[in-house]
């Protein structure tokens, strides 16, 4: 007993020191990081400070996008995010390589702005709220100090910003009505108004034309101004050019020719030839990709002038005597630059051009005093970046990228190639790690939205991280359905054939299992908008290949979605996705969509939104998020309430970033 009782007053004892000893040395509460007060966070554990500091060299990447060129000086509209600010902005670069002069500000990201055509004594620029996409018109006086923007359209309707015409200094614009205004919350009918306006005297606006649908947009003024072309878009695979007599407001559709029998296929206008008689425009009609092709509008006659390049034509610019025309072609994920001769319409030999950065191709605008070349360029060293080619043919760079990373040794991306279910080749862009990091690599497939867009090369911003830090091996998929390829791969996906493209993926899967240095068992899959609901696709469908999911504005129901979305997207959402009004298509869209088969996510799921959305809802998040929890799978959710349609913002993306690498760390990386 006395044995015992010592053995027990020792332990006591011992135990006491035990307790004295921890509390005099209890380390501090790990730091976290916390949401700011926008953010909704369901189920996502605490993010410590230490990943938030780990990864935040990658985390502030700034390019420069290119608005426009100042009529009569050299200088130029750019968009960018200056350091510690938390949206882009328009600046004014007066020149090459120094800091640009910030025009805009607010909680609220500026991305579009013109100059007024004439002396550049104002700007015009489009600004939305909260990610909603009612994108309002403004006008900001340059001439003075302090000037603070002047609001020029209806907050309740959604605007645009068309074309000017030059000699008058009037602004064309479009207007589409919202459902908010509508009784009931929805709108049974859509039109497009295009309206004229001197944005001096906003109150003398002029209607030119009321339209039907909402694909339309006006663009290219004919040299005498008295016309202006139109496009009226009716699917990835259909479109018109009309024309539009501004005197009398009455529209003409100019190709496909009226009562033309030829098949569906997509026409726009890309500019006047000097005399007006002619219109380049860029279209499929003779193939499977859109060509540079010249139409004479007296005859109807259309001409094919880029047929040797088999790839699709996607931006042309012209000099203000039409007498040089400059193209971009997209070669295989890359955007390049060709030029034309605009008299004889022939392609200038890539001998005698001066040699340009190497890199994709963003946009490229002729200066209408100079003939000075704008364009911007992005790698896998750096985001986009600004640069212009002179009558002289010297190149100048204009902007510099800021970054607080040596970018020089990023991993390039390189074309991967996979034979699908039904031999169909698929291809997409693999950006290996780096070879520091030894056997099988965990891989993160990110998959585009659209679906009509394109997995490209450039630069991979905050993604490179992954790549770069973590040892993952990046693959981006270019799925049927995808632009690039030709007009019938464009189709492919249609309809009844959605699931096609998810069994692209299952392909893609199967590939990957064949790579010595991939690793099968440890695969995440990504994407927005449309590449979400390919994201929550795969994982009903393939749950038991990949590790995790994460997903970004997705469609998880289509009926629900074709229901919600803003009624001036309805219809041409319909003819990519199916009509739900039809009781077969609304049955094959109930069948497939993934909350349907909701049951089937086994795997932890990610589900990221913007309370704002006007395209995909954020009731289709809450919904799957809801249904997959209910069936006991762990879920994570992340939404803005001041963001729509992707995070735009720099807190919120940079909270969103530290989350994925927090899930990234839990389900292939552990």
């Amino acid at each position: 007993m006395i044995r015992i009782r010592l053995s027990v007053c020792a332990l006591s004892t011992a135990l006491l020191a035990a307790c004295a000893s921890s509390t005099t040395s209890t380390p501090a509460p790990t730091a976290v990081v916390a949401p700011n007060a926008n953010l909704v966070v369901q189920g996502i554990p605490a993010v410590p400070q230490s990943l938030a500091d780990a990864v935040g060299r990658y985390n502030d990447f700034r390019g420069h996008a290119f608005s426009d060129w100042h009529p009569t000086q050299r200088e130029m509209l750019v968009s960018h995010r200056k350091a510690g600010a938390n949206t882009a902005q328009i600046f004014r670069v007066t020149t090459p390589l120094t800091d640009g002069e910030q025009l805009t500000d607010g909680i609220d990201p500026v991305t579009r702005a013109s100059y007024e055509p004439r002396k550049g004594q104002y700007i015009v620029f489009e600004r939305a709220t909260g990610g909603n996409e009612v994108a309002q018109i403004y006008r900001l006086p340059l001439t003075r100090a302090g000037a603070q923007p002047v609001l020029l359209t209806n907050p309740d309707e959604r605007h645009s910003i068309n074309a000017w015409l030059r000699k008058s200094g009037r602004l064309v614009y479009s207007s589409v009505p919202i459902d908010r205004t509508a009784q009931g919350g929805t709108r049974t009918k859509i039109t497009t108004t295009l309206w004229l306006m001197d944005p001096e005297k906003p109150e003398g606006r002029r209607k030119l034309a009321e339209l039907d649908g909402g694909g339309w947009a006006a663009s290219r003024p004919s040299p005498d101004e008295r016309l202006i072309s139109l496009t009226r878009y009716l699917s990835a695979n259909e479109s018109q050019i009309w024309m539009l007599d501004l005197d009398s407001g009455v529209p003409k559709q100019v190709a496909p020719a009226i009562g033309s029998q030829e098949t569906k296929a997509t026409y726009s206008p890309a500019g006047w030839t000097a005399d007006g008689r002619s219109l380049w425009i860029a279209s499929d009609r003779a193939g499977e990709f859109r060509e540079l092709m010249k139409l004479d509008l007296g005859s109807g006659r259309i001409d094919r002038i880029s047929g040797h390049i088999p790839w699709d034509v996607s931006g042309v610019t012209l000099t203000e005597d039409r007498s040089k025309l400059a193209a971009q072609f997209n070669v295989d994920g890359r955007d390049e630059l060709h030029f034309f001769d605009a008299a004889t319409a022939k392609e200038m030999p890539a001998a005698a051009l001066p040699k340009l950065p190497e890199g994709n191709v963003g946009s490229a605008s002729y200066h209408h005093g100079n003939g000075e070349l704008a364009f911007s360029i992005s790698n896998a060293q750096g985001p986009s970046q600004i640069y212009s080619l002179g009558a002289d043919g010297k190149v100048q760079q204009w902007t510099r990228a800021a970054s607080s990373l040596d970018t020089t040794g990023f991993s390039e991306q390189k074309i991967v190639r996979w034979k699908s279910f039904d031999g169909t080749t698929i291809s997409g862009l693999l950006t290996p790690p780096p070879k520091k990091f030894s056997g099988k690599r965990p891989v993160l497939i990110s998959i585009h939205g659209g679906p009509e867009s394109q997995a490209s090369f450039g630069f991979l911003g905050r993604n490179v991280y992954y790549v770069q830090e973590l040892g993952m091996a990046l693959i981006q998929p270019n799925v049927r359905g995808s632009s690039g390829y030709g007009k019938s791969f464009l189709a492919m996906d249609n309809g009844f054939k959605r699931e096609d493209s998810v069994r692209d993926i299952g392909a893609l899967l199967d590939w990957i299992a064949t790579q010595p240095d991939l690793d099968a068992s440890r695969v995440l899959v990504t994407g927005g908008s449309y590449g979400g609901y390919m994201t929550l696709a795969v994982s009903t469908n393939y749950s038991d290949r990949i590790a995790g999911s994460i997903d970004v504005v997705g469609i998880s129901h289509f009926v629900t979605f074709l229901n919600n979305t803003e009624s001036y997207r309805r219809d041409l959402r319909r003819v990519e996705y199916g009509d739900e009004r039809d009781p077969a298509m609304k049955a094959h869209l109930e069948k497939i969509s993934p909350l349907t088969n909701a049951a089937k996510i086994k795997k932890p799921l990610f589900v990221i939104q913007g309370k704002n959305d006007p395209r995909v809802p954020y009731t289709e998040a809450e919904q799957i998020v809801a249904t997959v929890r209910q069936g006991g799978t762990k879920v994570w959710y992340l939404r803005a309430e001041n963001e729509g349609h992707g995070f735009q913002k720099k807190d919120n993306q940079d909270f969103q970033f530290y989350a994925t690498v927090l899930f990234m760390q839990q389900t292939v990386l552990k």
